[in-house]
Order: C-alpha cells, then structure tokens, then sequence
C-alpha cells in the first residue's frame, strides 16, 4: 500500500515505535494521521513535531468504547480510515505465574482485545473501501521470553489475532500484518521495516533477520530450538 493521501491512525503514539510511526507516515505523504495514546501530553508533542497533517487524540486501549470513539472521531474529521496501526506501547514486567491478575488483565486488553475490537468496528467500513490493519506485536509472539511470561502469552494472542484476520479478510480487501521486532530495537528501523512490510503486503513483518533464523530453527526441530534456548539463559 503507498501511503501517500491516506488517513492513517497510530496508537500508543507517544511510545517510541508510536511515534516513529506517526513520523514516518507524516513524511511520507499522509492526508491525515491521528496520533493516540493515554500518555495526550506526548501524543500532543509527537503531533507538533511531525507536522500539520497530525492530530493528537487521548485513548485508554482497555475499553471498547473508547476503541469506538477512536474510529468514530477520526473518521467525522478525516473520512474513511485506510490504515489502522494497533500498537499498545506496553511491555509488562518480568516474572512468571505469580504475575498479578490485574497485570495479565491491562495487557490482554491492551495487546488483544483492542485490536479485535477495533477489527469489529473496522473491517466491515474496509470491506467497502479495502484498508489495512497492522499489529504490533514482538518476536516473543513468534518465540517466546523466558523471562516474562504475560509478555510472552498475549504477544502469541496477538500474533494469532493478526493470521487469523489476515486469513479470513483478505477475500474482503482488508490487509493484515504484524510486526514482530526484537528488544531493544531501534524504532525508526522498525518503521522503515514496517513501510516495506505494507508494500509487499507480508503477514509477518521481522525488522530483525535473526528472528526469523529462529523461527526456522524453531519449526524444523522443537526440541534441539528449546534445548538451545535453555543453555542461552541458564533454564536447563
């Protein structure tokens, strides 16, 4: 997809990827960009610096309706959104089961059930005009972190969300893909790897090469991959 004349919204703008986001579609040519987030104060900074064609819009990921007034808002200001960017901009903290309920809860809304419901708003508006919806997720949706297993849980969630849209709609001109970077990962990198994603219309968009050379490895022998793993973080 070109991105030039098209009214795009971000979420999490304020997070880094957020806003190398915003940037990079700003420059490159967008009618219309909503940069949201929690954090208004940043999506306010991230909007003045990436120019005119931007517009700030405060956004809690945890709630349907305010997923709804989101889509509904940009769309009276700006018309029919072609490319709706789902990337919640929160990592969780490390730890395993004894991670608290409240913290599983924030991050499934955030990372799962934001995205779905923006996908029950959106791709029946896409069926009629086609559009794009991109997931941000991270390689541990591919992999997996050994030392945080809530960030590891709904990174899958998400990355199964994003196949299983891209398999059912793309019969109805919604494109979907998920972009699936490493940590630490420089955003702007990620950005560029997100735009040449978009053009080849890839599922899976890996800013980092090495995660798909484990993704490989992974696929073809399970066990030596998590044998391997283990002896990378002292597990065995």
């Amino acid at each position: 997809m070109r991105i030039s004349g098209k009214h795009i919204v971000v979420t999490g703008a304020a997070s880094p990827l957020g806003a190398a986001l915003v940037h990079r579609f700003a420059r490159e040519g967008a009618r219309a960009v909503v940069a949201a987030d929690f954090d208004l104060a940043g999506a306010r900074a991230v909007a003045a610096a990436a120019g005119p064609v931007v517009t700030a819009h405060r956004f809690d990921a945890g709630h349907e309706s305010e997923v709804l007034a989101l889509i509904n808002g940009a769309v009276r200001r700006h018309g029919d959104i072609d490319v709706y960017c789902a990337n919640p901009g929160l990592t969780g903290p490390p730890g395993g089961a004894e991670v608290a309920d409240d913290i599983w809860d924030t991050l499934w809304r955030a990372h799962v059930l934001s995205p779905v419901w923006a996908a029950r708003a959106l791709v029946p508006r896409m069926r009629l005009t086609g559009g794009y919806l991109v997931l941000a997720a991270s390689a541990a949706g591919l992999l997996t972190q050994p030392s945080a297993l809530v960030h590891t849980v709904v990174q899958h969630a998400a990355v199964a969300l994003a196949e299983w849209l891209n398999l059912n709609h793309a019969k109805d001109n919604v494109r979907v893909s998920c972009v699936c970077p490493s940590s630490p990962a420089d955003p702007d990198r990620v950005a560029e790897t997100v735009l040449t994603g978009m053009a080849d219309e890839r599922l899976l968009i890996l800013p980092h090469p090495e995660v798909q050379d484990h993704l490989m490895r992974r696929a073809s022998d399970h066990e030596t991959w998590l044998n391997h793993i283990r002896d990378l973080v002292g597990t065995a």
